[in-house]
């Protein structure tokens, strides 16, 4: 793997760490964050709540929550339908939460995926309706694309609010009340980047002001702050860039979920081998929390996490909780199967092919997207999975640096039903019998942009340490560039001419455990972990590694660790 250093303007490090008073290498991050002065800088390290902009500066909020506001006057029916996804499931929490406060009893829904699909479907409404056609139907996290569907309704005579956050692949909906920043706002809009719970947060932000501007007593108790933790899981999980309001957000939202006030969230965390009052990061809610959430939306339905979510009886949450947990080692399990056979596959069928195209009759569409990022991570080829369902095979993509995914998927547009997504991901559906075929124009478009081979897996790093350098007191400098994600990346530190005292003990499918040697020569060192890892390297040789650095809770205690992520025999001489 080519090793590579992110470019920085070191006269901008020294002017924002001296201005700041921080570590050279925070500063570093800072740039590497795209901030350039210290007033950004200060308002990127503090969050504050103050600077969320006003609800009503998004497009048509101000319409969603008048025509909200005459539902709850006039006690009138309301179906919330939202997505299946945590961004889907927090979004409709928000709402039906906060609609119950206000003294309406609205019926939520989600698509069942295997049956419905994703998003907005007469199959689906009919599903939810059940003959008890509603005044008002507000859809969560879809329905920018959802034209026959929205028109359907419109017939029936029921209002449309749309909140959503997917990009409009035709002219947007004009027979509803439509917020969709992607769709409505400017580019540079604070809000602009947000997933569906941030904007149903916006949504509630203005619900509020407009009911206290009213003298609404049912309010006087409900605290916004309250809904933060939902949106913090909703946006981590939705993987939206993390900077301007979304960093906000989830920044309060974690030290939010930090007090489990919600019992759901509680017997959520419990569950997922979160300790109570253990301070949480972006990583717990991305592979412990949210995987648990969305195992239910692929396996079973995700109304199930909506209910635990929303109830208040935590015996009856932790049960849903167990559940979820449940239902996510089924989808482990189904996954580990689904992913052996695809990797033995790609070795005999694709081995010397740039791209991978694999269609299992017995895969289960709900996990092939997990599938395809793992084998495309392992082998560095864009991997479309495939799983069966009726005369299609469903299932998604994923690629690497240097392939876009959607325009592959353009080449092949004439074979293909539903499909759309992202440079990096995309979902997908063909007909079983084309399969073959869209297999083979799948690897002819990878050739044609790449005739010499896909370019080297490479690895950023953020720069350079010593080895003295890795310690807690370098976490706590990290702790206030937390939380991580899409936007504000984890950051990875190259050491060289590290010398390991003690061999790496192997566990599990090539995973080892590790420990660096300490500089001072006062402790054992720095304990490590390196997953799924080709080689381990040898004691007593120079090596120069390249790891991330984080806190191990355990038993209320906190521990400073590192992940190695790739090592390769030094120069250096030690």
């Amino acid at each position: 793997m080519l090793w590579t250093i992110t470019a920085t303007n070191e006269s901008l490090v020294h002017q924002l760490s001296d201005s700041l008073e921080v570590p050279e290498v925070l500063g570093r991050l800072l740039v590497h964050a795209g901030i350039e002065d210290a007033v950004s800088a200060d308002a990127f390290l503090r969050p504050r709540l103050a600077n969320l902009d006003d609800p009503f500066a998004l497009t048509n909020l101000r319409a969603a929550v008048t025509r909200i506001e005459q539902a709850v006057e006039a006690k009138e029916s309301v179906v919330v339908f939202g997505d299946y996804d945590v961004d889907g499931v927090t979004s409709t929490v928000q709402l039906v939460s906060l609609l119950r406060k206000l003294e309406l009893d609205p019926r939520y829904c989600v698509p069942l995926r295997l049956e419905e699909g994703y998003g907005l479907s007469k199959q689906a409404i009919d599903r939810v309706f059940a003959g008890n056609i509603p005044k008002l139907f507000i859809a969560l996290d879809c329905g920018t694309n959802a034209h026959e569907a929205i028109h359907y309704l419109r017939e029936q005579g029921v209002d449309v609010i749309i909140v959503d956050h997917h990009q409009s692949k035709t002219q947007p909906p004009n027979d509803c009340i439509f917020i969709n920043p992607h769709v409505n706002d400017s580019a540079s809009a604070p809000w602009r980047e947000l997933c569906t719970a941030g904007l149903v947060f916006k949504l509630l932000h203005g619900i509020l002001k407009s009911r206290r501007a009213a003298n609404d007593p049912r309010v006087d108790n409900i605290q916004l702050k309250d809904y933060l933790d939902l949106v913090a899981m909703g946006t981590i999980a939705d993987l939206v860039p993390l900077h301007k309001e979304n960093r906000i957000l989830s920044w309060f939202g974690l030290h939010h979920l930090r007090g489990n006030i919600r019992k759901g969230v509680r017997a959520l965390a419990e569950v997922s081998g979160i300790s109570t009052g253990q301070e949480m990061v972006s990583s717990d809610i991305s592979f412990k929390m949210a995987p648990r959430i969305n195992a239910s939306g692929r396996l079973a339905d995700a109304s199930l996490p909506i209910e635990l979510l929303l109830d208040e009886d935590y015996q009856a949450c932790r049960t849903r909780a167990e559940q979820l947990d449940t239902i996510n080692r089924e989808r482990q399990a189904i996954e580990r199967r689904i992913a052996q056979e695809a990797e033995e596959r790609v070795m005999r069928e694709f081995n010397d092919e740039p791209g991978v195209v694999l269609y299992g009759a017995d895969w289960h569409p709900g996990v092939v997207g997990i599938v395809a990022s793992r084998v495309s991570r392992r082998f560095n080829k864009p991997c479309v999975i495939l799983g069966a369902e009726g005369e299609l095979a469903k299932g998604s993509g994923r690629s690497v640096e240097g392939v876009n995914l959607v325009e592959v998927f353009k080449d092949c547009s004439d074979l293909l039903g539903h499909w759309g997504g992202h440079p990096m991901a995309a979902g997908v559906s063909l007909k079983v019998v084309d399969v073959e075929v869209f297999t083979q124009r799948f690897v002819e478009s990878i050739h044609a942009v790449h005739p010499n081979g896909l370019p080297e897996p490479s690895l950023r790093l953020s720069g350079w340490l010593k080895l003295e350098q890795v310690s807690e007191s370098l976490l706590e400098q990290l702790d206030r560039l937390h939380p991580y994600g899409q936007g504000n990346s984890e950051p990875v530190f190259g050491v060289r001419g590290v010398v390991l005292e003690e061999p790496p003990k192997l566990f599990g499918e090539n995973n080892y455990r590790l420990r660096l040697p300490d500089p001072t020569g006062q402790s054992r060192g720095m304990a490590g972990v390196a997953w799924r890892l080709s080689g381990a390297p040898t004691i007593l040789q120079p090596i120069d590694i390249a790891i991330r650095v984080s806190w191990n809770f355990w038993r209320n205690q906190r521990t400073a660790q590192f992940t190695l992520v790739d090592w390769k025999n030094s120069e250096v001489i030690a």
